[in-house]
């Protein structure tokens, strides 16, 4: 049954609701799931959308909770890890590290089959996280029993990560020695995998493919076997690839397509899910595909899109809260982060149809009502390279700062030589948007940056780019403290683990590099 769009919907305009706790006669007030709803408000913006939400039976089904259960242990589960996409890994050093030591390799096959886009050959390209699991024994048990096709190589500690060669590979995270036979995803595989925080579910969206047809898809880890695969022939844009990490919220999935939808998933052991809605819709006349992966707060559901438009959504009811035209295509994630009780968004674009010059707009915006606290435009350039075109601005996700940068947020920026430098590192003040520095690359960079905290709070950034060089620098002044080149390019973003970053390149390289001091 499908709602249609428009009309005003009552709610209180700058998303407020009853204080969060209060101490009433010495007792710590507990805010209920009803308190911390945020309203039910369709904003002037958001009616220049073309939407309908299409429900699978009459009845709207709300979150049943708002806690972020990627936060409850040391998984990586998601791209950049948790709700609110902000990365926080939990890594730590020791001192001032200045090394970056390859701890193992791991060879993908080359894959060679001809798409409509050409060979994707193997490895891992944008986005391409790895998950990290360190799984329980009764974990492990079940998948021993459940006819996994695990090796001796399986343990503890497992790396998943999906590839451009069309599989899923499973690595001893202490050795990189295979720890199961690789699982076979059919079509070739951008994006980020998502592993779900309650069962044995593996998420995967295919992003090119070598044969019809072309989805998303649920596997048990449990059996290896493939539960659901799911395409939407009712979708208004016609490309049904799936490059965002799906996302657990409130006890239902959500995963934003290409296909110019936002579908919400009931979920059931075994790779089995049931939609129970959809969100379509047109801004324009035309359905814009996302390619970002769903950031969320409380019951709004945050994306941008590859027509530019920032959207808030109502995971209650799918419906649109509030809309944001940015300048051009918006494939980076939005972060989200609470600063003195407010929710605040961060988010940029590219240079894609603006023409060969154009600008990155960096914005900060209020996550209740999408006004533009602050933004910052960056010259950046689009560039044809003969056998393509390579798009300027900001591909990555961005880094919010934590310990002695808490006040900054870090981005990946392809400038394409609209300054010195290809692609940078800029640093920037979360409290006004001021440039504090950049740091110039040999080459654009895709990749997203993670950081590390050392005994003092001091913050340090991994990152690498399109000339296959990593590199370690100091959060506070961007000093350069390791500069390794490893000969591939870095499209996906790292998974970090304590002191160790797991990322691969194209080509066929799966790294893992330990971040130290020389000598420790």
């Amino acid at each position: 049954m499908a709602t249609a769009c428009g009309g005003q919907r009552q709610g209180q305009a700058d998303g407020t609701t009853q204080a969060d706790t209060a101490t009433v006669a010495g007792a710590v007030h507990v805010p209920t799931l009803e308190e911390l709803t945020l309203p039910d408000t369709l904003f002037a913006s958001a009616q220049t959308l073309n939407f309908v939400v299409d429900n699978a039976d009459s009845a709207e089904a709300p979150l049943r909770y708002y806690d972020d259960l990627y936060d409850r242990n040391d998984r990586v589960m998601t791209f950049r890890r948790n709700l609110r996409r902000d990365a926080s890994f939990g890594g730590r050093v020791v001192g001032t590290p200045d090394t970056i030591e390859v701890a193992w390799s791991y060879d993908t096959p080359f894959g060679r089959a001809e798409t409509k886009f050409g060979q994707w050959g193997g490895g891992t390209g944008w986005t391409g996280q790895p998950l990290y699991a360190h799984w329980t024994q009764a974990e492990q048990d079940s998948m021993r029993q459940g006819g996994a096709p695990l090796t001796a190589d399986f343990g503890p500690e497992e790396i998943m990560v999906g590839s451009l060669c069309g599989e899923a590979f499973f690595l001893n995270f202490q050795t990189g020695r295979p720890s199961r036979q690789p699982l076979d995803l059919h079509n070739v595989v951008k994006g980020t995998m998502s592993l779900d925080p309650e069962l044995m579910n593996l998420y995967v969206g295919q992003g090119v493919p070598k044969g019809e047809p072309l989805g998303c898809q649920a596997f048990s880890l449990t059996t290896h076997q493939r539960g659901t695969f799911f395409s939407d022939p009712r979708a208004w844009r016609g490309w049904q690839a799936f490059d965002s990490s799906p996302i657990v919220a409130g006890g239902y999935l959500f995963w934003p397509g290409e296909n110019g939808s936002l579908f919400k998933f009931e979920r059931q052991p075994g790779g089995h899910l049931r939609r129970v809605s959809t969100l379509r819709y047109r801004v324009n006349g035309a359905a814009p595909g996302i390619e970002s992966s769903l950031c969320v707060y409380r019951n709004y559901g945050f994306f941008g899109d590859n027509h530019g438009n920032i959207i808030c959504v109502n995971l209650n009811t799918m419906r649109p809260v509030w809309h944001v035209k940015n300048l051009d295509d918006s494939d980076g994630t939005i972060v989200c982060r609470e600063e003195e009780g407010t929710p605040y968004l961060y988010c940029a674009c590219e240079v894609d149809k603006q023409g060969t010059e154009g600008q990155c707009r960096f914005m900060k915006l209020s996550a209740l009502s999408g006004e533009v606290v602050w933004e910052r435009r960056i010259a950046c350039n689009r560039v044809d390279l003969g056998t393509k075109v390579l798009d300027g601005g900001m591909y990555s996700t961005p880094l919010i700062g934590s310990g002695d940068c808490s006040s900054m947020i870090f981005a990946n920026i392809c400038r394409n030589s609209a300054d010195p430098s290809r692609g940078q590192l800029t640093a920037i003040d979360t409290r006004d948007g001021s440039i504090v520095y950049t740091v110039g690359y040999g080459n654009f960079c895709w990749s997203s940056p993670v950081g590390f905290l050392n005994e003092q709070d001091e913050m340090f950034i991994f990152t690498a780019d399109a000339n296959g060089v990593v590199y370690l620098i100091r959060g506070r002044d961007g000093q350069v403290l390791c500069r390794k080149p490893m000969g591939a390019n870095f499209e996906s973003s790292p998974c970090v683990v304590g002191n160790s970053v797991v990322v691969g390149c194209r080509g066929t390289k799966i790294y893992k590099f330990t971040i130290k001091q020389k000598g420790q």
